[in-house]
This record gives C-alpha cells, structure tokens and sequence, in this order.
C-alpha cells in the first residue's frame, strides 16, 4: 500500500510506526511531548531508530481519558504536523476520531488518518479521508462489551467500519485494521484477540497491533508502564509472526532491533 508517496509491502514485511503523544496526560509519561520543540526532536529520533511512520496524537485515549475539544486538539496536533513536515521525511499518522481535525490535520500534510472508533464516532470522517486521499487505519472499538461470539462480534464490527468506508469512497488498499487491544475488552479478550490476529488478517486487509506498554501486560505482569516493554515486545513478535504489517509503538529503537533480528530467522522458516 502507498502512504505519504511510500510504498509499503504489508505482505512480507512489519514496519514500526512511532508513538508520539502531543498531550499533557498520556498514561506512558515518557511519550508525552507536548511542545513543538520537543516533539520535533522526538520525530528526528525516531526517524534515526528506524520508524517507518510517525503517529501523532492530540487527545490522550487512556482509560478515564479527558475529552478535549476539536479546537483544542487542532491547536496542540496541526504545528506539530507541519513542523515534523519540514524536518523528516517519513509518513505521518494523525491519531483522531474527529472528522475536522482530520481534515485540519490532512491539510497540514497527515498522510493517514488512526480513527480509534472505525469511522463510527463521526459519519463525516470517512468522507473526510477519501476526499483528503490519505490512509486509514480502521480500530476495532465499540461503546458495550456485549458480546455473543467474542472473535466473531469483533470482525463483524470490522466489517461494519469497511462497509462505511467503502460507501464514502475510501479504496480497499488504503485501509489498515487493528484489532484494537485496550479498547472494549477485558484482558483476557486482549489476548485472546492478540491469539486471534490470523482472523482479522483473513479479512484481507493489512494489519496493525498496538499493544504498546498496555494494561494487558500491566495486568498480567502485575507491572506499571514504565516496565513494560519486554512484555511489549513478546507481544509484537507474536503478531510479527502472525504477518501484522505494522506495529505501534513508544520504544522504536528496540522494536527495528526485534524485527530486524526476527527477519533473520523468519528467512529460513519462510
């Protein structure tokens, strides 16, 4: 798939897509970079860790999170956008479910949108993201955790969010779909849907895997965030063997050394 003019081969390769916070309130506090200096030296870095593609995100989406406003959330993410524009040269993601924040962020030169709702928190987004002819990665997410067939119920609702961004127009090789660990589950879905990744991958789409210091693993590790990156990182090579094409992720520089180290053996099981 092309973002951002870069081609990515989602069928045989994983790209680590960097996390970076533009807030005040992010759980992992080592991510936040809430001033324009600061974020555009985070990006640099990243960029010289290996990221293939840089996430950037207004409005913290943790548990118990504080909504801001739109306004609000242009204001922190759209200087960011246009100054990491002019000093690297990698893909940037913007992380929003608002559809004119997409459309301030696109503007600025965001090249995918990381909608955490699937299009569904605003019915203008989807038209927003094919009129801006950017990406988009579609999050499984949903309001209840009433579910019948667990694995099941999530796919379906994947389906749902392609339905809508299929009718505004948005082609079938600029979607990306994460299966949304954190969001609507429990742990042990978490995982189970992490076990699970080969039935999203079945839908035919490239996949992404946030898992990123998450509370799955504070939960069973029993561990704060600032301890969980091998936790992170176990969890990512098992979507790395299971084709996830991009993982997001705070830590860059360990997950390029991970998948670069995987590489060299998957070649010899391939």
């Amino acid at each position: 798939m092309n973002i951002g003019g870069r081609e990515f081969d989602t069928d045989r390769h994983t790209y680590i897509m960097g996390i970076l916070n533009v807030t005040p309130d992010s759980f992992y506090g080592a991510s936040r970079f809430d001033h324009i200096d600061t974020a555009v030296k985070r990006a640099c870095e990243m960029q010289k860790e290996g990221a293939d593609i840089i996430d950037i995100g207004g409005e913290s989406t943790r548990p118990g999170y504080t909504k801001i406003s739109s306004e609000e959330e242009i204001a922190r993410v759209v200087p960011v956008i246009e100054a990491i524009k002019k000093e690297i040269d990698l893909p940037i993601s913007l992380d929003t479910y608002k559809a004119d924040v997409a459309r301030a962020g696109i503007n600025a030169g965001a090249d995918l949108i990381n909608d955490i709702w699937g299009l569904k928190a605003d019915k203008n987004m989807a038209g927003v993201i094919a009129n801006g002819g950017v990406a988009v990665c579609i999050m499984h997410n949903r309001q209840d955790t009433d579910y019948v067939s667990f694995v099941d119920d999530v796919i379906d609702d994947l389906k749902e969010s392609i339905e809508i961004a299929y009718k505004s127009g948005i082609k079938k090789e600029a979607v990306i779909l994460d299966p949304g660990v954190g969001f609507a589950k429990d742990t042990e879905q978490n995982l189970q849907i992490i076990a699970e990744l080969d039935r999203i991958n079945e839908l035919g789409f490239p996949t992404l895997l946030g898992v990123s210091r998450k509370s799955v693993i504070g939960n069973t590790l029993n561990i704060p965030a600032e301890e969980r990156l091998a936790g992170t990182i176990a969890l990512n090579m098992i979507g790395y063997f299971k084709k996830t094409a991009f993982l997001r992720v705070h830590d860059v520089k360990e997950h390029v050394q991970a998948v670069r180290m995987a590489d060299e053996v998957y070649k010899y099981i391939s």
